[in-house]
């Protein structure tokens, strides 16, 4: 069969055999946020098919531990090279041997980039879909549709994994000072950029506005150290309700810890997915970012942008205009009005089920 669009922008060669694919290759290869995002759709599609299915995954040694640290994956490949174009397509080449053996009925290519693209073509195999990276569609619902436009089933999120060593992330919290009988709610001033930064003393007015509704609850700062002077802050105005684990995860052990999480209150960052993706009730802030492609999806999710503005979803580093606008007028108290209001919504979804 020939190149055919199975959904609008998604080239695709569909699996066209009666019985399921023997083995699926699916790619997704930067970043870990990105990676992250597309996990609950390649879960739900492992749970779709019986245990003789294999699924394998393909991407880049910098974002391997989440996808080698759950049950998910029969088989994990990375390539090297970090950052650098030419180390990687080097990495490529020489991983193709290992990946041509492997006899892919199906490629899922999630990526759509040249290396991704060198992999497909030359493994040859009978079904393939390709990532839409433009259309101005959740990125989310884009790996839906690659996926099921590689004619493999129908999917949806399935936003619980099984992880390796689950114990990891509440061995991680009580050694750090997390009291059991506390929730925790995680603080994510992490944003890449001063257009996509709510500031930082607006998370210390919301979490004592929490603290007012939910007082036995602590406080999680996750990450590396480009975040270490804002948990240091966030430590002096909280005390021992916040709990800092900058430097002390890896991305795997985020993952873990977690699961066992009450809420998140994020900004666009690879942390912000890891979550949502993960079920966890999220509410994710947005600047300059282009919500139509990154937003959280779910009803388990809520988000504040910047697109109802003339200067929306700029994607600019620096506020044109000096104020950063598009977060500063999300004062503590609008967040946590939508923050509790998701969590009324949720009950209300889960007493509705058991009853």
């Amino acid at each position: 069969m020939g190149e055919q669009p199975v959904n609008m922008n998604i080239p695709a060669r569909p699996w066209s055999k009666n019985k399921p694919p023997r083995r699926i290759l699916a790619i997704r290869l930067q970043a870990m946020g990105d990676l992250a995002a597309a996990l609950p759709y390649l879960q739900d599609l492992r749970d779709s098919f019986p245990p003789s299915v294999k699924i394998d995954l393909l991407t880049r040694e910098e974002v391997e531990d989440i996808p080698r640290n759950i049950l998910l994956f029969n088989k994990v490949f990375s390539i090297g090279g970090g950052r650098n174009f030419k180390k990687q397509l080097a990495s490529t080449f020489l991983l193709l041997p290992k990946l041509f053996i492997q006899r892919y009925d199906v490629i899922i290519d999630l990526q759509n980039n040249l290396v991704s693209k060198i992999v497909r073509k030359s493994l040859l195999p009978k079904a393939w879909s390709v990532f839409d990276r433009f259309s101005p569609i959740a990125g989310g619902e884009r790996y839906r549709l690659t996926i099921e436009a590689a004619g493999i089933g129908k999917i949806k999120a399935a936003n619980r994994f099984h992880l390796k060593n689950p114990a990891s992330g509440v061995a991680i919290l009580k050694k750090n000072g997390w009291e059991e009988q506390n929730d925790l709610v995680v603080l994510n001033p992490a944003a890449a950029f001063e257009t996509r930064n709510w500031n930082i003393h607006n998370y210390v007015v919301f979490a004592k506005l929490w603290l007012s509704e939910f007082p036995r609850t602590q406080f999680l700062v996750i990450g590396t150290s480009f975040i270490a002077s804002k948990a240091d802050f966030l430590k002096e105005q909280l005390g021992e309700k916040l709990i800092s684990l900058v430097n002390k995860t890896t991305p795997s052990e985020a993952f873990a810890v977690l699961q066992q999480v009450k809420f998140v209150l994020s900004e666009d960052s690879g942390l912000m997915h890891m979550a949502w993706g993960s079920g966890v009730p999220t509410l994710g802030l947005f600047g300059s970012t282009r919500t139509d492609w990154v937003r959280p999806l779910g009803e388990h999710t809520f988000f504040l942008d910047s697109s109802d503005l003339p200067c929306g979803a700029c994607m600019q580093e620096t506020c044109r205009f000096g104020d950063v606008h598009c977060l500063t007028r999300y004062t503590p108290e609008k967040v946590i009005h939508h923050a509790f209001s998701l969590l009324q919504r949720l009950e209300k979804i889960k007493k509705n089920i058991y009853q």
